[in-house]
């Protein structure tokens, strides 16, 4: 009977990280899965993500490493799916992988690996993924009704997994947005997250260092990287997700040096060097120019004060600035905010006045760190809800 070929259990929308861990575990429990992408390929933003070698969770992946209006909401997923599950995971598939800094974690070969892995597990788990399927429509009345461009399909659980607004060209839509706003549920603030900010900077393009950045109470020792448009790097990058606009971000250049005292202590022993030279010795020697004569205080050592010396360290030690904005959600790794928590259950992800309606994933207002944390956030709320369908 043709209803009976469309009708599921569970249905999940979105083939990335979350809904594919949904529904090889959804699966695994003996439900019928249908899991449904608009895209022509499931896991696209996995098979880029970490220079196409997928920086896929972190060994340090704790619940203080996640932004959201309730933080201790990820609390129960996290616990209940760890980063050591996902790897006991792919060591089960024989993929190489390597820490690099940070408790950051990547395959040894290629982001295809984990997909290929997932697909594998679903298969095995009797899911039925179909891809280029364009959602047109969900009602729900007893049971939901998914109407796509290549038909109807009915299931008591709907799951959404269709991610945030983060690199549009990839795909990306609010439609989780609006399909949860469709059923009553609400959303917090919705702003690009690990993402380069815009200002004006000196013409050096390209010059990276490590520092210290901070944006209120948040502090990140990472890379700087000066862009034609502003700054980016990991720090950058990890601070952009706290900051609003208008607020100040604080860099540190030299994170462990004394700046007052090494530049007092250059102009005892090396009176006629220019500050330019003395301060490359410290910093990327493009960044020592421009910044010599923005200071105005150019010149031999011998030729500055103490007190001169004192306010370009301090200058150094805490570099203010006030970005102008954002590189938006093109350049975005994530979307910060989303679906509301209050309205979800943290140990199933379902929605508490729609039953049966589950949302996990990027959609959600779980926000992780740059480094493997928004991975882990998939696979952990993508598994809880697996469980629960």
């Amino acid at each position: 009977m043709r209803v009976s070929q469309h009708a599921f259990d569970v249905v999940v929308l979105g083939g990335g990280a979350a809904g594919l861990m949904c529904a090889l575990r959804a699966g695994q429990r003996g439900r019928k899965v249908l899991l449904l992408d608009h895209a022509e390929k499931v896991g696209k933003k996995i098979l880029i993500s970490g220079g196409g070698r997928c920086n896929f969770t972190n060994l340090d992946a704790r619940p203080e490493a996640f932004l959201s209006n309730n933080p201790h909401f990820c609390k129960s997923a996290l616990a209940r799916y760890t980063q050591h599950d996902f790897i006991e995971l792919v060591e089960k598939h024989r993929i190489a992988w390597h820490e690099k800094t940070l408790g950051q974690l990547f395959c040894d070969g290629s982001a295809r690996q984990i997909v290929a892995m997932l697909l594998d597990e679903c298969a095995a788990a009797g899911v039925d993924v179909r891809v280029a399927h364009r959602v047109t429509k969900v009602e729900k009345a007893d049971r939901f009704t998914i109407t796509t461009d290549h038909g109807d399909f009915s299931a008591a659980a709907l799951v959404l997994a269709t991610g945030g607004l983060s690199i549009p060209k990839m795909g990306a839509t609010g439609f989780a947005h609006d399909l949860a706003r469709r059923f009553g549920l609400k959303l917090t603030e919705i702003r690009p997250g690990l993402v380069p900010l815009t200002l004006a900077t000196p013409a050096i393009s390209g010059v990276s260092l490590d520092v210290v950045a901070r944006c209120g109470r948040a502090s990140f020792r990472e890379a700087l990287l000066f862009t034609h448009r502003g700054l980016s790097g990991p720090a950058i990058l990890q601070v952009s997700s706290y900051w609003r606009p208008g607020q100040q971000i604080v860099v540190d250049m030299l994170p462990d040096l004394d700046a007052a005292a090494f530049l007092k202590e250059r102009k005892r022993t090396r009176p006629k060097a220019e500050l330019r030279t003395v301060l490359a010795e410290k910093l990327p020697q493009r960044l020592a120019q421009a910044l010599a004569p923005d200071i105005g205080t150019e010149g031999t050592m011998a030729n500055l004060r103490d007190r001169d010396l004192e306010a370009l360290a301090a200058r150094l030690k805490t570099w203010t600035i006030v970005p102008t904005g954002t590189e938006g959600y093109a350049k975005a790794e994530v979307t910060v905010g989303g679906i509301d928590t209050a309205g979800l259950s943290s140990k199933t992800m379902e929605a508490k006045s729609v039953p049966g309606l589950y949302a996990i994933g990027e959609a959600v207002d779980v926000t992780g760190w740059l480094g493997g944390y928004n991975f882990q956030w998939a696979w952990s709320s993508g598994w809880v809800a697996g469980e629960s369908v």
